[in-house]
């Protein structure tokens, strides 16, 4: 998932997320130890100050301290109401030269302190930054709001855009001229003065809905399922229960096992734990995150979202939320994104049926020759019987194949792959620069064949308190021609469970996509190349194509013969592994696009409608029931714990952008198959130049159609999953 921190004035987004431009709203772990007192003067504030140090200057990651925030805040909103009442002041007719031009480069504080706090509310949180992240939440987007509704603003865009064919503006700026003029009065820039007021209160409030929606969920997710007994863990692998143990440790439950209450610690126990009971136990505590009446449900505050976003959607022209967001992106309409997902829907779950049948017989015969009581297939029970028919019907059990999944083998090789197709390199310089947290590893990008200096990535790899549960990716620094060429500070962000003391880190094979899907919008910032920042954001159904082509690339033969390395031995990963994995690569594919599937429709259709929900619960019951859910598979993201929706608006009415991605990258895979495989250098540079390069220069369906030279195929995908196709 990306999460690109994007100031707000240079990008020129009137209404965008405030929460979003920061990083997302802020999630918490675990408590730290109070915030000392701002030891800066306000004047020599570093959170505001400009980078210094090498590669045009690094984050001061060492300075970080909650406290200085407010300050920062405070004096950063006047630097950019001064740039742009200065704009306004103008008395010059408007030009392209003298509005968007410095509109574009306005900010430039803000910007550095929306990536700090990006950082220090998703990466190194504590009850103090979720304090501050609540009050001051609700301030910022009222700022932004009223900064961009004011009339005199709108006018000299307006007179921009009036005049924009007879002008001598070049495409690019006729594109952006066009672009932030109709997002403008999408955003309420043509509103009367009261509704423009009511626009300002609508987004206060929802902002300040999404950090507490934040902050419950995290409640949930910081919990812990402790284990007394060693024997209830059979099944999981010994380094996973080292891990187990050292976070029990931590928690002063030394001699006991603790599960956290996240997908990176659940699912190992659901794939492979043998006690079913403890299964059971683990996933009801991780599907009901937020959904268990107390002070930590999140139904009634979900419930305050819909409403006001269907009060504002109303309020700004739209017929629903959906409408709303959807008006900038490529599918345009519910209609569209709908018409996609329930082509898909009733292939997946009929394979779901399929899987259910194979686990089923497992589980029978398992009784019948006294390995255990007769049971019905349960949620809990699906990971666990799927990787029981892996081993049945391909021979291929997930333990085979972990130990030749080194986390850092697998950095090397995500690294080579970007040498190989886009010629990227990369230069370990960790502990050079300052880093948030002394885990991180930082890497200097290069051209390999100019050895010019492309930018740093960090990667944060590795769950702990503080930081919130799932995977990201985000840029401290993007690139941009005007206003002096900038390299780009890129950052990778997972939640693996760190090897025990000594140890390598293990992932299993879903991990490693992980970590290749995020590298892949690491690789889609790092090779952008726009001159102007206005052009940089693309739309929301486009940001996922990048990370999701680029997860094939890990199960290639190059990739596996070179860094697929036994942990003990040094041994590559044997032909007949590789071969059982490739032959399985669409197992189990109704279960994974069921899980997801159901939670991007069930989006959809809360969000497609004039009556809001209220009784949140219900809805996800009653609608998964109409649409025929699986009873044994849970949605991916249940509603009361879908943070993609309800921690900032960005991807509300928009979880379908996955596999309008999806679809997509299937496509693409297609290319390269079809010329050379998968390191073809004639596709690779159709790809980067036409796509991954471009931002948001022309219109993505059209420069997707200039790559391929068609719309994209939706038989590639179903293909790829093993679906019918007819």
């Amino acid at each position: 998932m990306s999460r690109k921190a994007q100031p707000f004035v240079r990008s020129s987004m009137l209404l965008a997320s405030t929460a979003f431009l920061m990083g997302y709203s802020p999630m918490t772990i675990a408590a730290e130890t109070a915030a000392k007192p701002a030891a800066a003067t306000a004047d020599a504030n570093p959170m505001l100050a400009p980078w210094t140090g090498p590669y045009e200057g690094v984050p001061p990651w060492d300075k970080l301290d909650p406290e200085l925030f407010p300050d920062a805040f405070t004096k950063g909103m006047a630097e950019v109401k001064a740039e742009v009442q200065a704009v306004i002041d103008n008395p010059a007719e408007p030009t392209f030269e003298n509005t968007h031009v410095p509109m574009q480069l306005a900010g430039e504080s803000m910007e550095r302190v929306f990536a700090l706090w990006g950082v220090q509310t998703s990466n190194k949180s504590n009850d103090r930054v979720e304090d501050i992240d609540a009050e001051w939440s609700p301030k910022l987007t009222t700022f932004y709001t009223e900064l961009f509704l004011e009339p005199k603003l709108f006018a000299r865009y307006k007179a921009v855009y009036d005049k924009r064919n007879s002008s001598g503006l070049n495409a690019q700026q006729i594109r952006i001229v066009e672009r932030s003029y109709e997002e403008m009065v999408r955003d309420g820039a043509n509103l009367s003065p009261a509704n423009k007021a009511k626009l300002v209160g609508l987004n206060s409030k929802l902002e300040g809905l999404f950090s507490t929606f934040s902050s419950k969920l995290l409640g949930d997710e910081k919990l812990y399922t402790f284990v007394t007994d060693k024997a209830e863990l059979d099944g999981l692998a010994p380094g996973f229960v080292a891990s187990l143990a050292s976070a029990a440790e931590a928690q002063g439950k030394t001699g006991q096992w603790a599960i956290k209450n996240t997908r990176s610690s659940a699912q190992p126990v659901l794939q492979n734990a043998t006690n079913r009971a403890l299964r059971e136990k683990v996933w009801k505590a991780f599907v009901n995150r937020g959904d268990n009446g107390d002070a930590n449900d999140t139904n009634a505050t979900i419930a305050e979202i819909l409403k006001l976003r269907q009060e504002r959607a109303v309020l700004l022209g739209f017929p629903t939320h959906a409408n709303y967001r959807m008006a900038d992106t490529m599918a345009k309409t519910p209609e569209k994104a709908m018409e996609l997902m329930m082509k898909v829907w009733p292939a997946a779950v009929a394979r779901v049926k399929e899987e259910v049948a194979d686990m089923q017989a497992i589980a029978d015969a398992d009784a019948k020759a006294g390995k255990g009581p007769k049971i019905t297939i349960e949620p809990w029970d699906y990971r666990f019987y799927a990787e029981k028919v892996r081993k049945a019907k391909y021979d291929l059990d997930e333990s085979e194949v972990k130990p030749y999944l080194q986390l850092d083998k697998l950095r090397d090789a995500m690294f080579w792959s970007a040498g190989q197709l886009y010629d990227l390199g990369f230069r370990e310089n960790s502990g050079k620069i300052p880093v948030f947290d002394p885990k991180v590893k930082t890497f200097e990008v290069y051209n390999l064949k100019t050895n010019e200096n492309v930018g740093v990535l960090y990667l944060d790899n590795f769950a702990r308190d503080g930081k919130r549960s799932g995977a990201w990716m985000t840029t401290y620094r993007s690139e941009q021609g005007l206003g002096g060429e900038r390299n780009v500070l890129a950052s990778n962000n997972n939640n693996f469970t760190e090897g025990a003391k000594g140890e390598p880190t293990l992932v299993s094979l879903d991990d490693a996509t992980t970590l290749f899907h995020e590298f892949g919008h690491g690789i889609h910032y790092l090779l952008q190349h726009v001159y102007y920042p206005a052009l940089a954001g693309v739309p929301r159904d486009f940001v996922e194509y990048p990370s999701q082509v680029n997860e094939n690339w890990l199960m290639t033969p190059e990739v596996l013969s070179k860094f697929a390395t036994h942990y003990q031995t040094g041994e590559p990963m044997p032909q007949a592994l590789v071969d059982k994995i490739l032959a399985s690569d669409k197992f189990n594919q109704g279960f994974s696009t069921v899980e997801y599937l159901s939670s991007a429709i069930l989006d959809m259709k809360l969000h497609d409608r004039k009556t809001p929900v209220t009784d949140v619960d219900k809805f996800e019951r009653e609608t998964l029931a109409e649409m025929g859910m699986p009873k044994e598979i849970v949605m991916r993201h249940r509603l009361p714990q879908f943070g993609h929706l309800f921690s900032s608006d960005a991807y509300s009415a928009g979880y379908y952008s996955y596999l309008w991605s999806e679809t997509m990258d299937a496509d693409t895979w297609a290319a390269f198959n079809e010329a050379g495989g998968p390191w073809d250098r004639t596709v690779a540079d159709k790809f980067r130049t036409i796509l991954l390069m471009t931002g948001n220069e022309t219109d993505r369906a059209e420069a997707y159609r200039a790559f391929r030279g068609r719309d994209p195929d939706v038989k590639a995908l179903l293909r790829k999953r093993g679906f019918p196709t007819e």
